[in-house]
């Protein structure tokens, strides 16, 4: 005898809608702010901060709560199928695309995960997306259209604190950027011909949204 899936219940609908209410509150609110209180949260998400302490039982277990979203639109990002890419060079285009709006989305972690979590709870966030940009160096050096000296654990580690400068930039509020800006300069910064890297980050862009 089979059974139907066990669907949640009003109360625990209710509940969940309230935790990513706070959840959202507090990314927008410490945005603005990164210092704000868990008081300041509760008032921007609608609730009392009894409310925000009944989710969360403290800064830090709040902090784990959007680490964790993040960390799931990450996997999320990287898990779309997508159709193989022929060469290196378009392949880390379209992944930079991809893990883009996540790390807009979040990018005020960068400046409170560290002191918030520590840096290995960051690194635990990264890891899909460094073993992912690891492979794709590894195939452009071995493609030879990455015009780089560097091994690819080296370059991994070096794009990545290029991009989280990039994003960090955005924090401040000296730049904007879709992506396209940020894809353009990952495929430069692994020597791609300026030209050329543009013309495939809009190439990319123009064709998959075609298709969506």
């Amino acid at each position: 005898m089979t059974h139907a899936p066990a669907t949640a219940t009003p109360e625990r609908s209710r509940t969940l809608l309230t935790r990513a209410r706070i959840l959202e509150a507090a990314r927008q609110q410490l945005g603005r702010d990164p210092d704000s209180s868990l008081g300041d949260i509760a008032e921007a998400a609608g609730v009392v901060r009894r409310t925000v302490y009944g989710h969360f039982n403290g800064r830090a277990a709040l902090m784990e709560g959007l680490v964790e979203d993040a960390a799931r639109a990450l996997r999320q990002a990287l898990a779309v199928p997508r159709a193989p890419a022929a060469d290196a060079v378009t392949e880390l285009a379209r992944f930079v695309l991809a893990v883009w709006p996540v790390g807009d989305r979040y990018r005020i972690l960068l400046r409170l995960t560290p002191q918030d979590l520590g840096p290995e709870r960051v690194t635990e966030v990264l890891s899909p997306a460094r073993e992912m940009a690891e492979a794709i160096i590894s195939r452009g050096l071995r493609q030879r259209v990455f015009q780089t000296c560097a091994p690819p654990a080296v370059l991994n580690r070096a794009l990545e604190s290029y991009l989280l400068g990039l994003l960090e930039c955005v924090n401040s509020e000296v730049w904007s950027d879709d992506g396209t800006g940020t894809a353009t300069a990952a495929l430069i910064a692994m020597g791609v011909d300026a030209d050329s890297a543009a013309r495939c980050v809009h190439g990319l862009v123009r064709t998959e949204g075609d298709a969506a």
